[in-house]
């Protein structure tokens, strides 16, 4: 069993197309703080799915029971639709980046969530028909008529004839996959010759620029703790730095990889980066304990004591506007080559 940290006394619009290596500048006020097996076919949305695990006061899905760690409460359905807005707003008031046709006619979202994305790009793209995949019914009942949900694990064979769509949106499923080169192999599948893919992933590795996310602070203990979790899950929290290699592994062409930083918090000079660090603070806070709790109690053998001590650190460390850390995002998209049709 890993040992819980011992925390200290609890106390005091646009793209942003930079790399890593470029430094988010600071704003003046830095003295307040804030306050493998592929197993099923599709199913619909049906009862024999819409029941739920209940588990240290969070609801978690029951279809696949386990596969995923993360709560379907309304408190994380919640942070799901925060964390679109983000990252819409870090793609520059955008939803994808790859250069696809104006005139989509199949879409997949894999690991939907609410289904906002899938929601928001059949409004953009009328003529697509949108279908939004996921291990939970969360998404809403009254939708376009061209979006449409399916409960369907993502991991498992999938059920679409070959070549069906022309692009294949993935997003935030750090942590999700045991086989990441078998997905990326079905997606390459189904994906129509000239389709698209595009994957947007977050690092959860907290970064800063000015040493103030030092190795002994809160956002490092985090980090290591979630990596070691999603390798004894023996699904890795690695992906935003696997992605592209994996990408064109599969036989993607015309890769490209787009990265960007996220602030934590408004701590920088720069308005664009203030309100993405704002939305990313909201996230974070909103989104810790369901993060956090199933992960640490079934995998790490915490008990949900430790997990709240734990918590109460984090939130601490989140409010500490002297912290300038962020972390690193990457987008990668690609094309199936022409001709590649019965693959």
């Amino acid at each position: 069993m890993s040992v819980p940290p011992t925390a200290p006394p609890i106390g005091p619009s646009t793209e942003l197309p930079v790399t890593p290596e470029t430094n988010i500048p600071v704003g003046n006020d830095q003295t307040s703080d804030y306050e493998d097996d592929f197993q099923s076919d599709t199913t619909s949305l049906a009862s024999s799915v819409t029941k739920y695990r209940l588990e240290n006061g969070r609801q978690y899905h029951a279809y696949k029971d386990g596969a995923y760690w993360g709560p379907n409460d309304e408190s994380q359905n919640e942070q799901l639709d925060i964390s679109h807005h983000m990252f819409t707003i870090l793609l520059g008031n955008k939803l994808f980046l790859a250069p696809i046709s104006s005139n989509p006619q199949r879409v997949l979202d894999v690991g939907t969530g609410t289904g906002i994305w899938a929601l928001d790009f059949a409004d953009e793209f009328p003529s697509a028909e949108v279908i939004g995949t996921d291990l939970s019914p969360i998404q809403p009942l009254f939708v376009s008529p061209n979006c449409r949900f399916e409960i369907d694990d993502a991991c498992s064979e999938w059920t679409y004839a070959p070549n069906t769509f022309d692009f294949i949106h993935i997003r935030a499923m750090y942590g999700s996959v045991a086989d990441w080169p078998a997905l990326y192999t079905e997606v390459f599948k189904y994906a129509k010759s000239c389709g698209w893919i595009e994957q947007l992933e977050m690092s959860i590795e907290f970064k800063s620029d000015d040493g103030t996310v030092t190795n002994d602070h809160v956002f490092s203990v985090w980090s290591r703790t979630f990596l070691e979790a999603g390798e004894k899950f023996g699904k890795t929290f690695r992906i935003a730095d696997l992605a592209k290699d994996y990408i064109v592994g599969a036989g993607f062409d015309k890769v490209v990889e787009r990265k960007f930083k996220l602030p934590v918090g408004g701590w920088s000079s720069d308005p664009r980066y203030k309100e993405l660090g704002r939305w990313n603070l909201l996230h974070c806070e909103q989104g810790i304990e369901g993060w956090a709790m199933a992960l640490l109690t079934r995998v790490m053998g915490w008990d949900y004591a430790e997990v709240q001590a734990f918590l109460a650190w984090m939130r601490t460390g989140l409010r500490n506007r002297r912290t300038h850390a962020y972390f690193n995002v990457s987008v990668v998209y690609g094309q199936k080559p022409l001709g590649d049709e019965d693959i």
